[in-house]
Formats: C-alpha cells, structure tokens, sequence
C-alpha cells in the first residue's frame, strides 16, 4: 500500500512541480518512448549480463515484496514460539516421538497446527537439523550457535542477491541516461542548419535522457531496492529467533524460559505480549496432557 503511495507522490511531485513552473509535457510525451526504449532497454540488458537466471528469477519474484512488505507478521512470532516451545517440551518428555516430527516434518501433526511455518523449507531445516544434532550428543551451545549463525548468513546473502542486482541498476541509469543525451546531441548536431525553435525542441529532447536516467534511479529503482533489503533483514528475525530459542534449550533451560528468550529477542513492533504467550502456552500444555 506504501508503495503505491509513494509511487504516485513521485509522479505527482515531479510532474506537478514541472508544471507548476510552467514546463510542457509535449517535449518529455514526445522524446520518452525513444529515451525509455534506449535507457530502459540498456538497463535491463545489461541487468541479464550481470546476473544469472536463478538471480533474475529471484529478483522478478521480489518485487512484490515492495508492496506486500515482510512475511512474517506477529502472529506469525506467537505460533513459532509455540511451535518451538512444543519441541523442546517433546525433547524432555519424549524424544522418541520427537524423532518422528523432525524427521518427517511435513508429515508431522505439530508441525501442521502451523501451516505457514511448515511451508517455509528454511524455518523448517534450521529447525530440525538442529534438534537433530542435539540428539546426536552434538550440543554444545557454543558450537551450535556458531553453525546457526553461519547458516542463517548464508541464507541472508542469498535472499540480498535481488536487492543488490536492482542497486546495480540503478546506479548505471544515470550513466545510461547520459548516453541517451548523448546520442540526443548528436541527433541535435545534425539539424544545426534548423532554426532556433526546432534546435531547442531538439536539445529539449535530448535532455529527458539525463532527467530519465536519474528519475528512474533515484525515484523507483533505487527505492524498490533498498525496500527490498529492509524487507529481507526484518524476514531474517524470523530465522534468528530459532536460534535463540534452541540455543537457550542447549543451556538446558525450560521450555518456557527458552520461549521467553525467543520473545526477549524478537523487535518490539513484532514481539507476542508476555500474557498472549502465557495464553497460547498453556493451551498447549492443555492439549497435550
């Protein structure tokens, strides 16, 4: 919705400021299909040079992200917790039947009360390996923390690749949108025998390359980018909080007390109240007694 609303104050600043100064959109309507075509056409040639196909997919399927914002809501935080504080609960009491839930996740009835994590393949590998390498006797916090982080950096750097694919760009538009000026003046040159008024229009005309280039970098590409990256980082809470959570089961503290770390740790505008959690938890608790 943001994104929307943002695009459109663009448009109506830009445009609405150029007219209100008395600027003429016949010159920009009439040289823009030719500048949009070398500009935006450069660009995203040279976008396919520099990227692979797993990148550009991963790019195009990104950009919605600008509009729909972070999967992960605070809802979302509550049911992992949940999720989390039923596993380590079942690590105590049962780890025979916890065997079977981490080894079939997508079979598991627990791992079903929670649809949303389930379909998430990485939520669900960090959280299985690591149960299973505390069941293996690989479980010390220090290491396993360790391994946890360079997972989920890994991970991180994966999911910035679109982000820094679209900086990439804009930071060549303005370049590209020189080269459309240039080519503009050499058009220019062309006509020197014209009168002053076609030269202008000419030179007019060569100049929404330059004016193009950098509106379309500083104004959406470059935006949608760094929107991309922040809606990455805050996704990437999702994957810390079940580090912080099974690491604090390593250090052998309850269940509950491994929940609350994950709750201490999740930010402010995401975090599950302590009495919401202290309600789902002993739902929980009920259902399995």
């Amino acid at each position: 919705m943001f994104g929307l609303i943002g695009i459109l104050v663009v448009f109506v600043m830009v445009f609405g400021g150029y007219l209100a100064a008395g600027g003429k959109m016949g010159i920009i309507l009439n040289a823009l299909p030719f500048e949009m075509m070398i500009i935006g056409g450069a660009a995203i040639g040279a976008f396919l040079i520099a990227n692979s196909l797993a990148t550009i997919k991963h790019t195009l399927l990104d950009v919605p992200k600008v509009f729909r914002g972070p999967k992960w809501k605070s809802d979302d935080y509550r049911d992992l917790l949940c999720l989390l504080f039923a596993l380590v609960r079942l690590s105590r009491q049962d780890p025979i039947v916890l065997e079977q839930h981490i080894e079939e996740p997508e079979q598991s009835d627990l791992f079903g009360q929670y649809p949303k994590i389930q379909k998430d393949q990485e939520a669900v590998e960090l959280i299985c390996d690591t149960m299973r390498s505390a069941a293996m006797n690989y479980n010390d916090p220090m290491q396993v923390e360790e391994v946890l982080d360079k997972r989920i950096e890994a991970h991180q750097e994966t999911a910035m690749h679109s982000s820094h694919a679209l900086q990439t760009v804009a930071d060549g538009l303005p370049a590209l949108g020189i080269v459309a000026a240039v080519l503009g003046v050499i058009k220019t040159m062309g006509s020197i025998d014209q009168p002053p008024a076609v030269l202008g229009k000419l030179i007019g005309g060569a100049l929404v390359g330059t004016f193009l280039g950098v509106f379309l970098a500083y104004g959406f590409v470059g935006p949608l980018a760094a929107r991309i990256k922040s809606v990455v980082e805050e996704d990437l809470y999702f994957y810390l909080l079940i580090r912080e959570v099974l690491v604090a089961n390593l250090h052998d503290h309850s269940a509950p007390i491994c929940v609350e770390v994950g709750r201490q740790n999740t930010p402010s505008h995401l975090r599950p109240a302590f009495s919401e959690m202290e309600t789902a938890l002993k739902d929980i608790r009920q259902e399995s007694a």
